[in-house]
């Protein structure tokens, strides 16, 4: 694959690869692929397909021959469809899109001469706003991620189900603790040295166990707020799955015991949770996803085995001190402006 440049006032020209993963997304690439094209020329974009059966591959090779597409002889998942293929992929800066995302102009710009200027910063992400929904956050990243105590992942812009409207109130450039999976520009030399996704995890929550590896390393993870994009979001993995449910809950478990085990052997406050996240399911009549948390629980047990747990972590900036999801559901800050500096490591 050769390499592609942009000019632009960027101290010098980096090599960038816009990947995207794709499965049986026919219809997103008809939709999406062409603004990519349009408002990332001189980049080098690749399609890394995970064994689609829709057609894709087809259409790629004969709609847009010039457009580089590295076939996985099955589905390999999110982590290790990127694994395997960014492995072969020679550049400073690999940008990792998802299919069904609509870029807009000078998208990348601001992120790539953030990450110049900035050769510590290994992960950054844009605004991610909601596609059905423009005047608001994406559900998947929004304005850049955090974690409480007890990994639950919350965003600028997103707190579990509340999504707040755009109105330039996250505007800024921070650091940040998680990237979105969605969109995300990564420095290259991070993503080899940190020994890329877990692929334990196969999707879902692979991002934040890579940006917390990260920040463990000494990389740091940065949100671009002059940057923005549109996420369709659940495309692949409806936000309805109970398998997105058995996922999340599993992954969160299983890199919580990683990276934070005196907190995940907080049984009691842990089985509550899961207590009340499984009675919530069957209250709203979705059974499936009570057995999926249920399952979920039962097979990170299983798979913990596999992991050596570090005891040891170093002090990390931007973890909440609190209990988001008690904070949430009985103090109901649902805005990330209510939540005081203070309150994160």
């Amino acid at each position: 694959m050769q390499p592609c440049y942009k000019r632009n006032k960027i101290p010098h020209l980096p090599t960038v690869a816009i990947v995207v993963l794709n499965y049986n997304g026919l219809s997103l690439l008809k939709a999406y692929l062409p603004t990519l094209l349009l408002y990332s020329h001189g980049y080098g974009i690749i399609i890394i397909d995970n064994g689609s059966t829709d057609g894709s591959v087809d259409y790629l090779r004969n709609h847009f021959p010039t457009v580089t597409c590295m076939v996985h002889d099955g589905n390999y998942g999110v982590a290790k469809g990127y694994n395997v293929a960014l492995k072969q992929i020679k550049a400073t800066y690999y940008v990792l899109l998802n299919n069904d995302l609509l870029v807009t102009a000078n998208w990348l710009t601001e992120m790539l001469a953030l990450m110049e200027h900035d050769p510590s910063i290994g992960f950054c992400q844009p605004k991610i706003l909601s596609l059905q929904r423009p005047d608001e956050f994406d559900y998947a990243g929004a304005a850049g991620g955090f974690i409480d105590m007890y990994g639950y992942p919350f965003c600028r812009g997103r707190i579990f189900n509340h999504i707040e409207k755009d109105s330039g109130q996250y505007d800024d450039t921070r650091a940040i603790f998680w990237t979105s999976g969605a969109c995300v520009l990564v420095r290259a030399k991070a993503f080899h040295t940190l020994g890329g996704f877990d692929e334990l995890f196969f999707a879902h929550f692979e991002e934040i166990d890579l940006c917390w590896r990260a920040h463990i390393a000494g990389w740091k993870v940065y949100y671009c707020g002059t940057s923005t994009v549109y996420h369709l979001g659940g495309a692949t993995l409806a936000y309805q799955s109970p398998r997105k449910t058995y996922l999340n809950f599993r992954n969160r478990l299983l890199m919580l015991y990683k990276y934070h085990p005196a907190h995940l052997m907080d049984t009691i406050k842990n089985i509550a949770f899961n207590l009340l996240a499984i009675f919530r399911m069957w209250y709203l009549g979705k059974f499936a996803h009570s057995w999926a948390i249920v399952q979920a629980q039962i097979d990170f047990f299983k798979l913990k085995k596999k992991i050596k747990p570090k005891f040891l972590v170093p002090y990390l900036a931007n973890i909440y001190k609190r209990s988001m999801v008690i904070d949430f559901f009985t103090k109901k800050k649902k805005r990330f402006s209510e939540i005081t500096p203070d309150q994160f490591t």
